[in-house]
């Protein structure tokens, strides 16, 4: 059973556990701006710079797979604090990257790292509360996720405009660090030391099979990263969506973010504010309903008139919206199907959605990238298949 009691140190763990979740998000938006500035500082072409984010991404997918785990073993505040510590490190070695191949290990040491936050808060969740309390912890640190990607690429720009692109890296490296600071004064240990698992590999195996090969778990897991990979794909092409089709400047990004995060803090508000009054069939209903009505709107916009402001990116407002008013529902689905086993089935879930993430940024997003058309259609097929995963498993839970 979740702890009942929380620590008075935990009477801020929704911003802590808020920003330990963003460390993500800023990794990934703050440089965007910078793409070009990085391409002609380290002889690189757009295609290499580009893989800057494959490079992030892949470790990140993989290593999320290893710190619920180790959460589960060693504790949630160690686990948190060595991997907080380790990213300000390798940010540090990109900002003084002199090649871009140098750039691309450092991303990928900062993409080992930066997935503990995500991975772990969400253990600490359900470490602390069920039911709707836990619902509404998850919305609320879904409100304090959503600025990073809003705040993100707009200070980007202005670091980029001011100092170039290694200023963002000396910025990521002094949020490390107050991060950090953070989570030693105000992170309890959540996971006490009779209930830690075994770091054997015969029980680690045991436990990967049950969780990654439930049917359940799966679909509820690829619902969340569909949903997600749906929007994703405009972030990994915002220098080109905005830039190239639009033509913001490097200081504009927010025309992307803000419509996109604003409808995501409101999602998660309204989940926050439904949660034990509306079923978890009904909230998702809703998320879906109006992430639909934002996809066609989408396609539509783009088939009827010419790539500008603001239409091309009012759409991203709905959709983002639908998706986290559905995702802190899904989010829990999945991790009560292990109740014993939460950290591991944390990441277990992050490395499903970190793993879509990166063959977007590989393979969807620069194969869509050239059209906005082809990018709203692109959105539309990832939502039809992340709702038809939602609905099979709703089928086979109700039979």
């Amino acid at each position: 059973m979740p702890n009942r009691t929380i620590p008075p140190a935990a009477r801020g763990i929704t911003v802590v556990l808020g920003a330990l979740a963003s460390l993500g998000p800023f990794s990934i938006d703050t440089y965007l701006p910078s793409f070009n500035d990085i391409g002609a500082s380290l002889l690189a072409t757009p295609l290499e710079v580009q893989q800057t984010l494959t490079a992030y991404l892949l470790p990140y997918a993989l290593m999320t797979l290893w710190h619920g785990v180790l959460s589960d073993a060693l504790g949630r505040r160690r686990v948190i604090l060595v991997s907080v510590a380790l990213f300000a490190l390798a940010s540090a070695g990109c900002m003084f990257a002199t090649r871009i191949e140098h750039l691309w290990l450092m991303r990928a040491l900062q993409g080992i790292t930066a997935g503990a936050g995500m991975v772990v808060a969400r253990a600490i969740v359900r470490d602390l509360y069920d039911g709707a309390p836990a619902q509404r912890l998850i919305a609320h640190i879904t409100m304090v996720f959503a600025l990073a990607p809003a705040i993100a690429p707009v200070l980007g720009g202005w670091l980029q405009s001011w100092f170039g692109w290694r200023s963002v890296f000396a910025f990521l490296v002094l949020l490390g660090f107050a991060l950090w600071l953070a989570c030693w004064y105000l992170l309890p240990e959540t996971l006490p030391r009779d209930q830690r698992h075994s770091l054997h590999a015969r029980y680690l195996a045991r436990a990967y099979w049950k969780v990654l090969t439930s049917s359940a778990f799966l679909l509820t897991c690829g619902a969340l990263a569909l949903n997600f990979a749906a929007f994703f794909i405009y972030v990994l092409s915002a220098p080109v969506f905005l830039m190239r089709h639009l033509g913001v400047s490097a200081t504009g990004f927010l025309w992307l973010f803000g419509p996109a995060m604003s409808g995501l803090m409101v999602g998660a508000w309204l989940s926050g504010r439904l949660a034990g009054k509306w079923s978890a069939a009904r909230t998702i209903a809703a998320g879906y309903l109006l992430m639909g009505t934002a996809a066609v709107l989408n396609i539509g916009l783009n088939l009827a008139l010419p790539p500008a402001l603001p239409w091309s990116v009012l759409p991203l407002f709905g959709f983002t919206l639908g998706m986290s008013l559905a995702m802190p529902t899904l989010t829990l689905q999945a991790l009560d199907l292990f109740p014993e086993q939460r950290g591991l089935a944390a990441s277990c879930q992050t490395f499903l959605q970190s793993g879509g993430n990166a063959f977007a940024a590989a393979v969807i997003a620069p194969a869509l990238w050239g059209s906005l058309t082809r990018l709203a259609l692109g959105m539309g097929g990832l939502l039809l298949l992340g709702a038809g995963a939602t609905l099979i498993q709703r089928r086979r839970s109700a039979a």
